[in-house]
């Protein structure tokens, strides 16, 4: 049985195992049986803002871009940029819808936009994402890795980066300071 989690959050658990998804809390943008691909919300990347990255990609624009920072989205294409944002949006044939609400765009176009005033509501770039083959999210999930819960504005598009984790799990109802790798023993 496939349950398709694209558009929620992937939470990680003390008892992840990789370092690199350490109290990290992942959109996932796309889940079918076949593979699964998120980005990280809430690691930003050291030293890199956008308005930064804009001038290194030699992006046009017309109006400033927001000094926000740039998230790194996970281990895979790390030299690639994925932008997450509202519906408000759409680049035809290269946006991705992810639910009612966000979408994401991986091309040059939404890098024109956000620097225009045709520019999405909310949106957050990164760099990098985070990909399972067949069956391998569905082995973590079942080895107790990750929490899967709902995403709000906040988590998507906020700038609070060290709080996001306990966030997602505060919305679920878990104390980040209760959780424990090992279990107990009788």
């Amino acid at each position: 049985m496939n349950t398709d989690l694209t558009g929620r959050l992937l939470i990680a658990l003390p008892s992840i195992g990789d370092s690199r998804f350490s109290r990290s809390v992942i959109l996932l943008c796309a889940h079918s049986p076949d593979f699964a691909m998120g980005i990280v919300l809430n690691k930003p990347m050291d030293g890199i803002r956008l308005p930064e990255l804009f001038e290194q990609l030699d992006v046009e624009t017309e109006l400033g871009v927001p000094d926000t920072c740039v998230l790194d989205g996970g281990p895979v294409s790390t030299e690639r940029g994925f932008v997450i944002h509202t519906d408000d949006v759409i680049s035809e044939g290269a946006t991705l819808e992810i639910d009612g609400a966000l979408c994401m765009t991986a091309t040059r176009d939404i890098l024109l936009m956000i620097g225009s005033s045709a520019a999405p509501r909310k949106s957050v770039l990164a760099l990098g994402y985070s990909g399972w083959g067949a069956g391998q999210l569905e082995e973590e999930l079942a080895a107790n890795a990750w929490l899967v819960g709902d995403p709000d504005d906040n988590i998507v598009f906020g700038d609070e980066y060290d709080l996001k984790w306990q966030q997602a799990l505060g919305r679920m109802g878990v104390d980040s300071g209760r959780l424990q790798v090992d279990g107990g023993s009788a």
